[in-house]
């Protein structure tokens, strides 16, 4: 298992990652839309990003286990039973960090958990996991 603090941390840097990933699919859809402030036009944005970084994260984590922040910190996500994760169960785990994270429930729960996982990763039957390096 990986430690809670190596977790923190690449969520952070992910954070910043996805901010310009967000920044240009922001530019890219109010240069096409003109207004996204008001009505059913801010709603398809809003999901329109919460799309935008979904993709990215189930590509990620279907791909290799790791985004790039994930790497950096040599972490993986993996099954219970150590494998890759399926794109159903990686958007699944994504579906459920949207809340787990943005309310920070999911993150105190890692502080009570018996193996400090994350409640989204609980709940997914997901682990992130210290990765091999390979020299």
């Amino acid at each position: 298992m990986a430690g809670l603090w190596p977790r923190l941390a690449s969520l952070v840097y992910d954070a910043i990652l996805l901010f310009g990933v967000v920044f240009i699919s922001t530019y890219l859809f109010v240069a096409l839309a003109r207004d996204a402030e008001h009505g059913l036009l801010r709603f398809v944005f809003q999901m329109y990003l919460i799309a935008i970084c979904g993709t990215y994260f189930v590509f990620c984590w279907t791909r290799s286990g790791q985004t790039l922040a994930m790497k950096t910190w040599h972490l993986r996500l993996q099954t219970v039973g150590g494998g890759l994760l399926p794109p159903e169960r990686a958007l699944v785990r994504y579906l459920l960090a949207i809340p787990s994270v943005g309310l920070g429930l999911g993150l105190l729960w890692a502080l009570v958990d018996p193996d400090r996982q994350f409640l989204h990763d609980r709940l997914a039957g997901t682990r992130i996991v210290r990765a091999e390096t390979i020299l």
